[in-house]
């Protein structure tokens, strides 16, 4: 039987999320493979895909907070908001010095909380049909709309001055952990802390530790996929972010078969529903008393193997 589950993978540096999903389909046997929200090639950590079925959790799973540590380096813009664009704004030495911790952590709070945002030009943002650095590349101004973001934690753990380049240019770099919604850019937060303090900013380096319950430590290296032990129960992985509800026999039956249920449960938007072997039979949300399926999930795919890794903790 085919393969289901979620997969957590640390992607190493250089590698695209599609390298990533490619090498997924190689090792797991499957074409059914997706992500759940990609990474630059220049970032490392946590990908969350989903093998056979469970690219039906997916969807569930992109909208989830994020926490990532990073690298921001003060005293110069780039056109990526990144180290692998080109430097568009370099910052006076005088004004890179004159930058002092304390205006430093004032500058972080206020991007901390609910704020608007403008992604990064270099983006997969669609702009009249086309993605945003398709337009940056043919030498178009792009400049997205701002957009509402959550910052939950934007704290500075390090910082260091150094000299740079042939010429020593003075820079500061700070390493900083952010916590924040989904659809937040660390990218954007580098450039616009750069420009409050009237030095630029950008990435030097990024990490993704977590998608919502999920955690980088519990991952797995895409070279060493292991297609009996690295995928998680897909009950496991919906149980990490809903609630269960336990099915009789006779329930499971009448849900594969997309029948409402009559429940004795609070309303909710979503629940994962279990057969009684412990099988994520359906995802269904419950309104005065009566279920209704939101997705299915399929009974002739094997979840045997998984389960060793089921909590993924």
């Amino acid at each position: 039987m085919a393969p289901t589950g979620i997969l957590l993978i640390d992607k190493a540096e250089g590698w695209t999320s599609h390298d990533v999903v490619a090498k997924t389909r190689r090792a797991m046997g499957t074409r059914k493979v997706g992500h759940a929200g990609t990474l630059d090639p220049m970032a490392t950590g946590l990908l969350l895909l989903g093998v056979g079925s469970s690219t039906r959790l997916l969807t569930y799973l992109v909208g989830l907070p994020k926490v990532y540590t990073a690298t921001i380096r003060l005293g110069a813009e780039t056109v990526t908001d990144d180290r692998e664009g080109e430097v568009t704004m370099a910052a006076e030495p005088e004004k890179v010095l004159a930058v002092a911790e304390q205006r430093i952590h004032s500058e972080m709070s206020k991007l901390t909380g609910d704020i608007l945002q403008s992604p990064s030009a270099v983006s997969a943002i669609k702009v009249d049909g086309r993605r945003a650095y398709d337009r940056v590349r043919a030498g178009e101004e792009v400049e997205l709309k701002q957009r509402p973001v959550s910052v939950t934690e934007f704290e500075l753990l390090e910082i260091r001055r150094d000299l740079v380049g042939a010429a020593s240019r003075p820079v500061i770099d700070l390493d900083v952990r952010v916590a924040c919604s989904s659809g937040t850019y660390i990218r954007a937060l580098a450039r616009d802390l750069g420009r409050a303090l009237g030095v630029g900013g950008h990435l030097t380096e990024l990490r993704r530790e977590s998608i919502g319950p999920f955690t980088v430590a519990d991952a797995v290296d895409v070279e060493q996929i292991d297609p009996e032990r690295s995928l998680i129960h897909p009950a496991a992985a919906a149980g990490k972010i809903f609630e269960q509800f336990v099915l009789t026999s006779e329930e499971t039956r009448d849900l594969q078969h997309g029948k409402k249920l009559l429940v004795d449960l609070p309303d909710t938007q979503a629940l994962a529903a279990l057969s009684p072997e412990g099988r994520l039979v359906g995802l269904i949300a419950v309104k005065k008393g009566k279920t209704k399926v939101l997705v299915n999930f399929p009974t002739d795919e094997s979840d045997e193997g998984s389960a060793a890794r089921g909590g993924a903790e």
